[in-house]
């Protein structure tokens, strides 16, 4: 059941680079902690409650990160 956590985190890391932003650029932007984004992206926090992954999973859904349409943040 981890594997959609991973997927997104590999998606925001993917995107993090094309952009060529730091984790504390990725702060700045958010007003998130510099440590609590790498623990984000760790895996250390921020989890899909376990819930969740049985709905999707149900349902044959999966959560992914994706840019947006209009291409904007």
């Amino acid at each position: 059941m981890t594997g959609m956590n991973e997927t997104v985190r590999q998606g925001v890391k993917d995107t993090m680079k094309a952009q060529g932003l730091t984790h504390q650029e990725l702060a700045d932007l958010t007003g998130i902690e510099r440590p609590n984004i790498t623990r984000l992206l760790t895996g250390a926090v921020g989890k899909v409650p376990d819930n969740w992954q049985r709905v999707l999973d149900a349902l044959g859904l999966e959560l992914v990160a994706v840019p947006k349409k209009d291409g904007n943040p």
